[in-house]
C-alpha cells in the first residue's frame, strides 16, 4: 500500500473516530459536517494517488464529480437507513428488521449498479491501469468507512 494511501485512510480513521457513533448519538450537523469532510478527504486521496497528467485531469474529474453525485445518492440512503435502525434500535419489529435488511440489500445493489455504469465512461478518461487503480482506491477508502460503521453501529438482539 502507498505511503499516500496510508495517510489519507488514518486521517479518515481520525475524522470518523472523532464523529460521534452513528447509533444514536449523532445529530444532524454532526453527521453532514462528517460527510462534508470526507467527501473532501476522498477527492484528495483519489487526485493524490492517480497522478493524473492535465489532459487526463481535464477529462477525467468532471465525470468522477457525476459519479459521486449518483454515488451520494446512494450514501445518503444508507445514512437515512442507519438512522432508522437507531431509531428502531431497541424495540425492533420483525417486520421492520425485514424491511431495513430488504432496503440495505437494495442500497448495495444500486451502489454496484452506479459504480458499473461509471466504468465506460470513466475509461473512456484514463488508461486501463489507472481505471482499475481508481476502483482499487474507491475500494480501499469504501472498506475504511465500511469498518467504522462496522464498529460504530451495534448488532441487532435477538
Amino acid at each position: 500500500m502507498s505511503r499516500s494511501i496510508r495517510r489519507l485512510g488514518l486521517a479518515l480513521l481520525l475524522v470518523l473516530a472523532a464523529a460521534p457513533a452513528w447509533a444514536g448519538e449523532a445529530d444532524e450537523a454532526s453527521l453532514e459536517i462528517l460527510r462534508d469532510t470526507l467527501r473532501t478527504n476522498k477527492k484528495a486521496l483519489v487526485d493524490v494517488n492517480l497522478a493524473l497528467s492535465d489532459d487526463e485531469a481535464r477529462a477525467f474529474w468532471p465525470v468522477y464529480d457525476r459519479y459521486q453525485k449518483d454515488l451520494g445518492v446512494v450514501q445518503e440512503r444508507m445514512a437515512r437507513l442507519i438512522e432508522e435502525y437507531s431509531a428502531n434500535f431497541g424495540k425492533m419489529t420483525d417486520e421492520e428488521a425485514t424491511k431495513l435488511t430488504s432496503e440495505y440489500l437494495a442500497i448495495e445493489r444500486d451502489r454496484t449498479k452506479i459504480r458499473e455504469s461509471f466504468l465506460e465512461p470513466i475509461s473512456k478518461t484514463l488508461p486501463r491501469r489507472k481505471v482499475m487503480r481508481f476502483y482499487q482506491i474507491e475500494n480501499k477508502i469504501d472498506a475504511v468507512l465500511r469498518f467504522e460503521l462496522a464498529r460504530t453501529i451495534p448488532v441487532v438482539e435477538q
